[in-house]
């Protein structure tokens, strides 16, 4: 009788190389929406994901395969938020609380764990295409979701609706978080919602 021996080692190399990957793109992603593209250095996410620089190869071809991982999954959690968000409401209260929790003081202050549009969009012409594709599906998908809480769904002007709300929240959140005023950012989020949710209801 032939028996099968199991490969435990090699598993196990496996699954700390997958899990050692995993945590340099969470601590890319939250540098990116940190300290934006340019101010996002190897040596510094390999340091923060407690690895050493020269270990950086083993899991990426370069930089900017880092970085479109990193956005992807800054995206991802964005996104992941505003569904569940989405699924557990009717259509017209999701819409609202996705838009309050996006507007929200919370959200100003939640850099890291914010928006990559908010924090990136600037950056994001001069990036590699990955990382720009990655920005378009997050958008799209973004779009979307604001598109199926509209009373209109189904008609073209849910879509362009939900296109000006996007606009309309990422820059509003943009210039609260801009702004050295905090009664000023704080008429910036509400100004912003009181144009949003009249119109959605």
């Amino acid at each position: 009788m032939m028996i099968v021996m199991r490969n435990t080692k090699g598993t196990t190399r496996a699954a700390a190389k997958e899990e050692s990957h995993e945590r340099i793109v969470t601590a890319a992603a939250r540098a990116i929406r940190r300290s934006g593209y340019a101010g996002t250095g190897v040596a510094d996410i390999m340091k923060e994901a407690g690895l050493t620089h020269g270990a950086f190869y083993a899991h990426f071809e370069s930089r900017e395969a880092m970085l479109a991982e990193a956005v992807a999954q800054a995206c991802a959690e964005s996104s992941t938020l505003a569904a569940d968000m989405a699924s557990r409401l009717p259509p017209t209260q999701a819409l609202e609380s996705m838009l309050r929790a996006y507007l929200s003081p919370e959200h100003v202050a939640g850099v890291e764990q914010g928006c990559p549009l908010v924090a990136l969009g600037s950056e994001t012409p001069r990036q590699a295409p990955e990382v720009r594709s990655a920005t378009t599906r997050y958008v799209k998908a973004m779009v979307d979701l604001l598109a199926r809480q509209s009373p209109d769904w189904g008609q073209p002007e849910a879509h362009e609706q939900a296109l000006v709300g996007m606009a309309t929240m990422v820059g509003a959140l943009l210039l609260a978080r801009a702004v050295d005023d905090p009664a000023l950012s704080e008429r910036m989020r509400e100004s912003a919602l009181k144009h949003l949710l009249p119109a959605r209801r």
